[in-house]
């Protein structure tokens, strides 16, 4: 019963309904701006970029300390902040041999607490 749940339903007719595919055509971003979206959105897809980018709402932390926090090695961290930093989601600066993480900007914040909550409203 649950798979006949998800299924979409489809129409019993096709009558392409051309002023609502206009209206949607003309309101899309190009085929260059949805790529870079969907790029950006596979950042969010996996569990440790997302606790990492959680994690970093609060304050900036060190590879060493999102290792910690989330009990990893220094390697698997880095290996992630290094994807989310190529995505533009993480930036870091430097202070002596320590190199602090912090997010880019409020947009990924807002992303974040945009996602969580639509997920928490169950």
């Amino acid at each position: 019963m649950k798979q006949k749940e998800a299924e979409a339903e489809c129409c019993e007719e096709h009558i392409v309904h051309t002023d609502a595919v206009d209206l949607a055509r003309s309101a899309m971003p190009g085929e260059e701006i949805t790529s870079a979206a969907s790029d950006f959105f596979k950042a969010f897809s996996d569990k440790t970029r997302l606790r990492i980018l959680t994690a970093l709402v609060t304050q900036e932390l060190c590879v060493c300390d999102i290792a910690d926090l989330l009990g990893m090695s220094q390697s698997a961290i880095s290996h992630q902040l290094r994807f989310l930093k190529q995505a533009r989601l993480v930036k870091s600066r430097k202070s002596g041999k320590t190199v602090y993480y912090a997010l880019c900007d409020d947009h990924i914040q807002t992303i974040l607490a945009q996602g969580i909550a639509h997920v928490q409203e169950g």
